[in-house]
């Protein structure tokens, strides 16, 4: 999706979508819960919008492609800008793990990026004890992998070797 023109200069200059990124494990749903239940704003969780062949190819520890991924970042990117067209704000968890995918979600500056930054062990501890998740543990390497960190200008970096409140603590001093 092209971005668009930004000239909400009246009631939707103080909205923004919030996209909690990281690697899966990493905390984004939790977070990003936390978040819009601070902010007053709806949650997405970016997983519940993968067609169901993203799913079974994950569910069957088959790393998406770029291909895979375009339909369902687009269709992501429309829905930051059914929010942000009405001018309220809204908080998104998405791995947008590279570059070019939060180049496509950051349809206008009022899309802000939370970088949940972890080390591999403590995600990959993290994850051996997740239950009824598609994601596996095993796929966590390929994660990292394609993890392209992002620079400090493209978003919020917060390390995740405190609890939640810490974690939101950190995200409302800055943002707010």
């Amino acid at each position: 999706m092209p971005k668009r023109a930004d000239n909400s200069a009246l009631s939707t200059q103080h909205s923004s979508v919030f996209v909690v990124m990281g690697v899966s494990g990493c905390g984004k749903t939790t977070v990003g819960e936390a978040l819009a239940a601070r902010l007053h704003c709806p949650f997405y969780d970016g997983d519940d919008f993968h067609p169901p062949e993203n799913v079974a190819k994950m569910a069957h520890g088959i790393p998406l492609d770029d291909a895979d991924r375009a339909p369902w970042l687009a269709h992501l990117a429309a829905l930051i800008w059914e929010y942000l067209d009405r001018g309220e704000t809204a908080v998104l968890a998405c791995s947008a793990l590279k570059k070019r995918y939060r180049e496509q979600l950051q349809v206008t500056p009022r899309v802000r990026f939370i970088y949940l930054e972890g080390s591999f062990d403590l995600i990959w501890q993290r994850m051996q004890t997740r239950q009824a998740h598609y994601m596996k543990a095993d796929m966590l390497r390929s994660q990292f992998e394609a993890l392209e960190q992002p620079a400090a200008n493209e978003a919020i970096t917060v390390p995740i070797d405190q609890d939640v409140d810490g974690i939101l603590a950190t995200i409302l001093q800055i943002i707010l």
